[in-house]
């Protein structure tokens, strides 16, 4: 396989072996529980657990011995395999301590009465690894006579260790401590903090370098293209690509994955999306291609006279159902969509009917009314609160949503009304398709399908800075489709200082049209019809007369302001209310049928319901 990166020591290490003559105690903090990719030979890259990494350079350094302590098995000898672990044991002996089975059983009190004793060690240099020590203080604030003894003990060696030649160079060496935390904060400030004989040491998490260089040790145990070069560097750098921000445990761990599923090379993503997501199953791939084919009419019957915006959303369907240019680069979500336009016009109901058309439920769809979200610290409602602070248990609103569902459709409805620094947030999954909680987890949004909406474009501030119409109904398409770009353009680049979020959507911004009159009349029809079919679940029967349909039309179409919504909200006022109101009244049965013959305006509209035959 082409080599395009060359091993390279991982930066804590090259930092480590550089200071090992210089300084007695170091505390490696962070990324300390992952593996590490290690050059057993100069063409064989290998992944080994932290401590072992840390053994070979101590080694590579000089150390004779090495010795491990933990709280749960006390001191034991790290030697390589088949190495004699006799003369490492031999050397506890020297410590005065008990060796039994190889190692000595002890807790802290035996870690702080050694420490002294193993600073003045003579002879061939010494390291003792002090792992999990953050285990060792129970409240760094409030350390007990144990604790407080053991790292008063600790500080004041750290300036009494002196270095002494060594070995046939004479090289410096101390007999060092090394401290492994998960979290440098974890141990005492007065035992860090302007301690020049201490150096803290940061293991971050696997950059690229470190990652492409394990790759093709972690593919090879998979069937694939073992003569292919070309494919072979392909594959590498695609698994590189999709596992951005794992660590190395993680890659380890989809490799196995694949191998238990018997996963070839060429389909690892497939292994790496189920690694992240947890589940098996693919929905996406389940998705019944002719129904996307044939579901222009289907969305049409309920987003009326917005063919142009059915197509371009159809358009980004497929690209999400054939996985066509998306989520390779850090696993981006299937599609992100910005639905812009006047209020009442189908921007919500597209995105229902869109869930329903993919995962045959429209209920399924994950909704956030941004409105709720305006506060400073909205943040935290969907990610979760950050440690410390209440409600850290508990995990984010959208967080927890995506980690149970996620292959969804998530909603972000009136995107303009979220606190701005949120948007940091949306940028975050549009770019990198992941997440982390308040708890520090990793939440995956590769598989689902991003929706925002918005009435941004509709109106502008004048120049005096009053809220003005900035498109009307009585203008061309085209002219309306201009100007909400360019104002929604302007509100992301000069309100909100985020033009890298309207960059990341690109083209997917769709502009839906106001509500004409004839597209105005096909939803007034369908509305009349739906509302008198969904008597007949009652037994009942109401038809309406030509002139009783006539002047609900009037009422119902007189103002388009407010689109769909508002000739809905005509519909009950002037149809829904009087008809259960009547029919309240005259005490219909089951089985009975009427007729709508006039509608009687007021201050509340009547009905003139008759059954057919008689008269009211």
């Amino acid at each position: 396989m082409q080599q395009h990166y060359r091993y390279q020591k991982p930066r804590w290490m090259r930092d480590l072996l550089r200071f090992l003559p210089l300084k007695s105690q170091f505390v490696l903090s962070g990324n300390v529980r992952d593996l590490q990719a290690s050059e057993i030979t100069p063409e064989v890259v290998t992944p080994l657990p932290f401590n072992h990494a840390l053994h070979n350079a101590l080694r590579e350094a000089g150390y004779q011995h090495i010795i491990v302590f933990n709280p749960l098995n006390g001191f034991s000898p790290m030697v390589p395999p088949g190495d004699d672990p006799t003369p490492t044991q031999k050397l506890l002996s020297q410590l005065g301590l008990n060796v039994v089975e190889g190692r000595v059983s002890g807790g802290i009190d035996l870690l702080s009465s050694t420490l002294e004793r193993l600073i003045d060690l003579p002879g061939e240099p010494v390291a003792l690894i002090v792992d999990f020590a953050s285990c060792l203080i129970n409240h760094r604030d409030n350390l007990s006579p144990v604790e407080h003894n053991l790292f008063t003990r600790a500080l004041v060696l750290s300036h009494q260790a002196r270095a002494r030649p060594c070995g046939e160079q004479r090289q410096a060496f101390f007999n060092t401590v090394l401290w492994v935390v998960e979290k440098e904060g974890d141990l005492p400030d007065w035992f860090l903090i302007n301690n020049p004989r201490i150096r803290p040491i940061p293991v971050a998490k696997p950059d690229r370098i470190a990652r492409r260089a394990l790759a093709p040790a972690l593919l090879r145990s998979l069937p694939g293209p073992s003569e292919d070069a070309t494919l072979q560097e392909k594959i590498a750098q695609d698994f590189v690509d999709e596992t951005e921000g794992l660590l190395l445990l993680d890659m380890n761990a989809i490799a196995q994955l694949a191998r238990i599923e018997g996963v070839s090379q060429e389909r690892i993503s497939d292994a790496v999306r189920r690694y992240k997501v947890g589940i098996t199953e693919d929905p996406w791939l389940k998705i019944e291609k002719d129904k996307i084919r044939n579901a222009g009419t289907i969305i049409q019957k309920r987003v009326k006279g917005q063919t142009h915006a059915v197509t371009h959303m159809l358009d980004i369907i497929k690209r999400a159902v054939t996985g066509v240019g998306g989520g390779k680069q850090g696993g981006r979500p299937r599609g992100v969509v910005f639905l812009a336009g006047p209020t009442g016009v189908g921007k919500t109901e597209l995105a229902k009917t869109v869930t329903q058309l993919l995962f045959g439920d429209e209920s399924a769809y994950i909704r956030f009314d941004m409105s709720e979200f305006s506060a400073e610290h909205a943040d935290q409602r969907l990610i979760g609160a950050p440690p410390g602070y209440i409600g850290y248990n508990v995990g984010g609103e959208l967080t927890n949503a995506i980690r149970e569902k996620p292959f969804s459709v998530v909603l972000f409805d009136e995107i303009e009304k979220a606190h701005p620094r949120l948007m940091d947030k949306f940028l975050q999954i549009i770019d990198d398709g992941v997440l982390t909680s308040g708890r520090g987890d990793r939440v995956y949004f590769s598989e689902a399908l991003i929706i925002f909406t918005s009435n941004l474009g509709i109106y502008r501030l004048d120049n005096s800075g009053e809220r003005v119409a900035n498109v009307r109904p009585e203008e061309p398409f085209e002219t309306v489709q201009k100007n909400v770009k360019a104002e929604i353009e302007r509100h992301f680049k000069l309100v909100l200082n985020r033009p890298e979020l309207l960059n990341r959507i690109g083209e997917n911004i769709i502009v839906f049209d106001f509500i004409r009159p004839d597209v105005a009349e096909q939803i007034f029809s369908q509305m009349v019809e739906n509302t008198l079919e969904g008597l007949t679940k009652l037994d009942l029967t109401v038809t309406m007369s030509e002139i009783a349909l006539h002047a609900l039309r009037q009422l119902c179409l007189a103002d388009l302001s407010n689109g769909g919504r508002g000739i809905r909200n005509q519909l009950e006022a002037h149809l829904v209310n009087p008809l259960s109101r009547a029919l309240f009244d005259i005490d219909a049965q089951p089985g009975d049928s009427y007729q709508i013959t006039n509608l009687l305006t007021g201050e509340s509209t009547q009905l003139a319901l008759i059954k057919p035959g008689s008269s009211f």
